[in-house]
């Protein structure tokens, strides 16, 4: 029956803290308690509510800060009353492209998780019809693990996080995975009160976002590149590769109209490299200098790669980023170790938060720079990237602006936007939830 478990060591007061979701506990666990040698297990029959108004316990700043991600996984006890899984769909106001996946709406799974403390959870599973993968199986994978979460025992965060990982191995359900350690992770933050921000680092709890210009014709992204330009946005990603000509045409006329933007060029593995290195040597002849080149060639072109990131980095002074080529750690090592780009994108989508962390730990150590990006999802997946983002600190270049192009917006709370800056402000755990009555609807 375990929700929750809190070492004192880890705060400044021998006091027992309960977890803001608790509103009634018995008597002998609301009294104070010297607690030092051993862990306190407390749980609640507390309704599910979503949880977003001010915690019911008021901590100190040093209380709120001193509760680590490492010590959550390995003192928080997860005792799960309920976990469900249901498909969201929501309309683009602009088509992206993906490889050769042509997206009219964002399609994914949001998962809840409600502790018996009564703290909820959230998470997404984004989904993007690469191969046989839809929405259905996504569906049907989350059901599984949902199923098995309800069933489990308590037992600390670590040990759940571990189980996870191995009922929803492999690259191939990364999304799921990456989806469930959000809801989880997002429930313990709300039980102890921290922001996930704080969680992740407490470095920072806002960031600067670049905004995204899907491929599209000359009128559409001089009007997108306005657009977001007067929003406040410094950085722009266009999306290239389809046609060399045109791609230089799109990227010189909207340089021209916004000097003061940077420009970060992702080709989704669309060029050769000898397409890639032309690119380059255009762009440089017309004032168009782009300050990071993002997947230039295809996944398996390692030699290619390395070729486009030598040109640009000693040429040009341009950084090179590796995605698609970024499949698991043993790519990353790889990257590292032959020096072959500047920069490994790392998407939650593809690693989940728990890979995620070990990357930026083994790039951290390396020479080279980090950047965050989003795929097409919500602002549920986009918030908890959005804190793991601010609190770590380390990342150059960060991209979270996928939900700026859907035609609605289906989370309530969560972080702050304006414009180009996103603001994480003190909610516990990531801040956002989901009208559970609207999951399965089309916005």
């Amino acid at each position: 029956m375990a929700s929750f478990a809190f070492y004192s060591a880890l705060f400044s007061t021998n006091s027992l803290l309960l977890p803001p979701c608790v509103h009634r506990l018995p008597i002998y666990l609301q009294t104070k308690q010297n607690i030092s040698q051993f862990s306190v297990i407390a749980s609640s029959s507390t309704g599910g509510s979503e949880l977003t108004t001010e915690a019911a316990v008021t901590k100190t700043e040093s209380e709120r800060t001193s509760f680590g991600f490492k010590n959550l996984t390995e003192t928080f006890w997860v005792d799960v009353h309920r976990a469900e899984g249901r498909p969201l769909s929501v309309r683009l106001n602009e088509s992206l492209t993906f490889a050769s996946s042509k997206l009219e709406k964002v399609e994914s799974v949001v998962i809840r998780v409600e502790l018996r403390n009564g703290c909820v959870g959230w998470g997404e599973v984004p989904v993007l019809p690469l191969g046989n993968w839809n929405q259905a199986m996504a569906l049907e994978k989350v059901k599984e693990a949902c199923k098995f979460l309800g069933q489990g025992p308590p037992l600390t965060l670590n040990l759940v996080l571990d189980k996870i990982s191995e009922n929803v191995p492999g690259r191939e359900f990364a999304s799921v995975r990456a989806g469930l350690e959000m809801a989880l992770i997002d429930a313990a933050a709300n039980s102890i009160g921290v922001p996930l921000w704080r969680l992740f680092g407490g470095v920072s709890n806002t960031l600067s976002t670049a905004a995204t210009i899907p491929t599209a014709s000359l009128v559409k992204a001089f009007d997108l590149a306005a657009k977001y330009c007067k929003l406040g946005f410094k950085i722009l990603e266009l999306r290239v590769g389809r046609d060399l000509n045109a791609d230089i045409e799109v990227l010189q006329a909207v340089r021209a109209a916004h000097p003061h933007c940077l420009f970060i060029l992702d080709a989704n593995e669309q060029y050769t490299s000898k397409e890639a290195i032309e690119v380059l040597e255009k762009l440089n002849e017309k004032g168009a200098t782009p300050v990071l080149f993002e997947q230039p060639v295809h996944r398996d072109d390692w030699r290619g790669l390395s070729e486009v990131s030598t040109v640009a980095r000693e040429k040009y002074g341009i950084s090179v980023a590796a995605d698609e080529s970024c499949r698991n750690l043993v790519d990353i090592q790889k990257l590292i170790q032959e020096n072959i780009v500047d920069v490994i994108n790392i998407k939650l989508s593809k690693f989940g938060v728990l890979g995620t962390l070990e990357i930026v730990e083994m790039v951290k150590k390396s020479k080279l720079n980090l950047m965050i990006d989003s795929v097409a999802e919500t602002r549920l997946a986009a918030g908890v990237a959005g804190h793991l983002a601010a609190g770590l600190g380390c990342f150059k270049y960060v991209n979270l602006s996928a939900p700026i192009l859907l035609s609605e917006d289906p989370v309530v709370g969560g972080y702050e936007v304006s414009g180009s800056n996103h603001k994480f402000v003190n909610s516990r755990g990531q801040g956002g939830f989901l009208k559970w009555d609207i999951a399965s609807w089309i916005l």
